[in-house]
């Protein structure tokens, strides 16, 4: 049986290409992300992965809509948004398919 400690992985990140990781993959990447309110991520968007969002706890702010726990949000490749954590002690499960390392871009997608 392997054991592991989320606070030692990367930002949540504990399978993907990530070191340390539980399984080191490009296939697929897995975090639970702790927020506290008013953490922030500017506007993004993937070109390969689609990200699949689920709050677990506490609320957020994609794209200028609140989210609330059970709430899964999909960000298909292009999708840009943007995040705003709205509570502290707020918890995401997020899962990048394909893992894709290097896709995360700045701003919206421009054709």
């Amino acid at each position: 049986m392997k054991t592991a400690q989320l606070e030692d992985m990367v930002k949540g990140w504990f399978i993907g290409n990530f070191d340390p990781s539980l399984c080191r993959t490009e296939d697929v990447e897995v975090a639970v992300k702790h927020y506290r309110k008013g953490d922030r991520e500017d506007m993004h968007f993937h070109r390969i992965a689609t990200e699949y969002t689920v709050i677990v706890s506490g609320r957020v702010r994609m794209n200028g809509k609140d989210y609330g726990a059970g709430d899964i949000v999909v960000m298909e490749p292009g999708e840009a948004t943007d995040f705003e954590c709205l509570e502290d002690e707020t918890v995401n499960v997020v899962v990048k398919l394909p893992g894709a390392t290097n896709d995360k871009y700045p701003g919206t997608l421009r054709a």
